[in-house]
């Protein structure tokens, strides 16, 4: 017989997954909202020439290209594919051959994260757009990674994002206060580490690193504190880059030196760098002001090996992860930073960006994984009534329709035949908290029995109001 399975990197959610994943949405969108954030869609695929071109060859990579649908090979014969194959065969290894086949079959891809859709709804409705512009959006994507715990291919992102026609630090300082409020309300301690791209730049500037290896040798130093020095050091070594560029600024790597000696010693080594200045000057602002407003769950740290996104992002950068029971944990559960050049990609001046965006699974996983929802009651169905026969469940339905004008979850078991045993069973199985019994001596006494299930209690009620008042 065939298995069936689902695609690799993707997940089934049960009803209680999902009420737990809910119980999250909702908190964070109450705090997007009291941010002042209003929300926006967009579709989960764009056009190729939307997204290609403002990631990197490497996130590139990871994109899910959309097949063209509906008659297209029944199209292609109007214009022979074979024979444009035939046309080009002797330039299979062209660049630019492969890309013009590629587009042939696919011109839509996946949406690899919320941040470009976002700067390309900007750029349709600028006019329709009052600046500064606060949006959320919290909706799927979809990157081509190897699955692993905490990483699906297709996961949900939650995205604050600000767009101005002014540049302001203050902004930065907004989203540092939503994320410590977001995590205060889950009882998650995190993280925030930050830096700027113009001091790892300046960093750099003084490792005398060629430009041509730049990235590279970025990309190894973001590892710097998740797989330690000795693989980093592996890492650049088997990329071909001079062990003497890292050993140049190994001395100020250190998470654990205090953010005024690291202020110092920078000030010191980038004092010829304009690109080091900058950051130097933005990052002692954030840190001045945030010491000021005082956070409430949340610790500031300077990591000068962070180097996230570093394909778009332009000045502050920051990640996040939980600092949970005093223990040091590696997974993400989000970031952010300025991108204020991706706005000139889609021929918009003058527009300044920033934005932050949260792992929903991610956060989901860590919750999951240390027990946080445990002390949530995350139910759909509240109230289960027991069917004795159609006299008492027309009864039922009565105060059934009462409870739900009042919000209140409530379900008549279907079949009377089962025995009341199996339907508190179904009760106890399905984490129902409570079960109504009324028989033919409640409708005689008009009285209303409430079976309490997680602590095996029973109580009378005179009327359904009384209950109402007390379930409240």
């Amino acid at each position: 017989m065939k298995k069936f399975n689902i695609p690799k990197g993707t997940q089934d959610l049960n009803s209680y997954e999902i009420n737990k994943r809910n119980f999250l949405i909702k908190i964070i969108k109450k705090k997007f909202t009291l941010f002042g954030y209003s929300p926006i869609e967009t579709p989960s695929f764009e056009n190729k020439s939307t997204l290609y071109g403002k990631y990197g060859e490497e996130s590139e990579n990871l994109m899910f290209d959309i097949f063209n649908s509906g008659t297209f090979l029944k199209q292609t014969k109007k214009y022979s594919l074979i024979k444009f194959i035939e046309k080009y065969n002797n330039k299979v290894n062209n660049n630019s051959f492969k890309n013009k086949l590629v587009n042939i079959f696919s011109n839509k891809t996946l949406r690899y994260d919320l941040t470009v859709p976002f700067i390309r709804y900007i750029y349709m409705y600028k006019n329709q757009i009052c600046f500064p512009f606060k949006r959320y959006q919290i909706q799927p994507v979809w990157r081509a990674e190897n699955p692993q715990k905490g990483r699906l291919r297709e996961f949900y992102q939650c995205d604050v994002d600000i767009a101005s026609k002014l540049y302001s630090l203050w902004e930065e300082i907004e989203l540092i206060q939503l994320c410590d409020e977001i995590f205060k309300e889950l009882n998650i301690p995190i993280i925030i580490y930050i830096n700027h791209i113009s001091i790892l730049k300046g960093l750099l500037e003084i490792s005398g690193i060629k430009k041509i290896l730049w990235k590279d040798f970025i990309i190894s130093l973001d590892k710097y504190n998740k797989i330690g020095k000795k693989l980093v050091i592996k890492e650049i070594i088997k990329k071909g880059i001079s062990l003497k560029y890292f050993e140049n600024i190994n001395f100020i790597l250190d998470r654990e030196l205090h953010f005024s000696d690291k202020k110092n010693i920078l000030k010191k080594k980038l004092k010829f760098s304009k690109y080091g200045y900058d950051g130097i000057k933005d990052i002692s602002f954030i840190y001045n002001m945030i010491k000021n407003i005082s956070l409430k769950n949340t610790k500031l740290i300077w990591d000068l090996s962070l180097a996230r996104g570093i394909n778009y992002y332009t000045n502050i950068i920051w990640e996040i992860v939980p600092f949970y029971k005093n223990k040091k944990n590696f997974l993400s559960i989000g970031g952010g930073g300025r991108y204020n050049k991706l706005p000139s990609l889609f021929g918009m001046k003058n527009i300044y960006s920033v934005g932050c965006s949260l792992g929903l699974d991610r956060i989901y996983y860590f919750m999951d994984k240390n027990n946080l929802f445990n002390n949530i009651i995350i139910n759909n169905l509240q109230i289960l009534f027991i069917n004795f026969g159609d006299e008492e469940s027309l009864y039922a339905y009565k105060i059934i329709k009462i409870l739900r004008d009042n919000k209140i979850s409530s379900y008549l078991y279907p079949n009377n035949n089962t025995k009341i045993s199996k339907q508190f069973k179904y009760a106890s199985k399905n984490n129902i908290p409570f079960v109504i019994i009324i028989g033919k001596k409640e409708i005689q006494k008009k009285i209303i029995k409430v079976k309490y299930i997680l602590n095996k209690t029973e109580k009378k009620y005179k009327n359904i109001n009384d209950f109402i008042k007390t379930f409240k």
